[in-house]
């Protein structure tokens, strides 16, 4: 149990890293949007979500209703619905439906690619050690960011959102190098992107339609045969 709680915590550490520098852009805008330090540092302790929480911060800013907050993050989150269903199947038989609840909080694109290229099962304590720097370096990086934003260059504040691209880049290209159906379906869902991009349909959307069209097509052509251990 201390060895999967470890280990978790060294796959975490690469995302902590990232989250922080992109969280710090957040905790600038939210201050400038209007929000207090301690405000901008609450949405991400109890959100942990980068899309959802710029783009909640936009209707915010803008005096938008409870209505269309609630339906911008609905669109843009759905996506974890769909993650959080293939990560069930992975996850290891003696996991109670509370810890799955601890689970499914910080279960964000990041997180759930690191866990799904996880050798086996998936442990609770292992999803622990995962999570929780993830967690950490999301809130205080959002919380400094609030603090210092004010004394930043504009040119360093947006280069900092750039890192979270370059880490999920990191997170999948391994993966697409050593087995060609994930090489497939990355370049399947950019394509698919491309398209919807081109008609001009949200970013929110946009995701899931790339998500569920590219896994079913390759659901089709290349299906999974064996166990999820294989």
């Amino acid at each position: 149990m201390k060895n999967n709680f470890i280990q978790g915590l060294r796959d975490g550490m690469p995302i902590m890293a990232g989250y922080f520098a992109v969280s710090f852009s957040f905790g600038i805008m939210a201050v400038k949007g209007g929000l207090s330090v301690f405000q901008a540092a609450f949405i991400s302790m109890t959100n942990m979500t980068s899309a959802g929480q710029f783009a909640g911060l936009q209707v915010i800013a803008a005096g938008g209703t409870v209505a269309e907050l609630i339906l911008t993050q609905l669109i843009i989150n759905l996506r974890y619905a769909l993650m959080s269903l293939s990560l069930s199947q992975k996850l290891s038989e003696g996991i109670t439906f509370r810890q799955r609840l601890v689970i499914a909080f910080a279960n964000t694109d990041e997180i759930f690619a690191v866990a799904m290229a996880h050798a086996g099962s998936l442990k609770f304590m292992y999803m622990v050690g995962l999570q929780i720097l993830p967690i950490l370096g999301w809130t205080a990086g959002t919380a400094i960011g609030a603090a210092a934003g004010s004394v930043l260059p504009a040119a360093l504040t947006s280069a900092l959102g750039v890192a979270l691209y370059g880490m999920f880049i990191a997170v999948v290209v391994p993966a697409a190098r050593r087995v060609r159906p994930v090489l497939a379906t990355a370049l399947l869902a950019v394509g698919f992107s491309c398209i919807l991009y081109i008609l001009h349909v949200s970013a929110g959307v946009s995701i899931i339609l790339c998500t569920v069209a590219a896994s079913a097509v390759m659901a089709f052509i290349r299906p999974l045969e064996g166990g999820m251990e294989e």
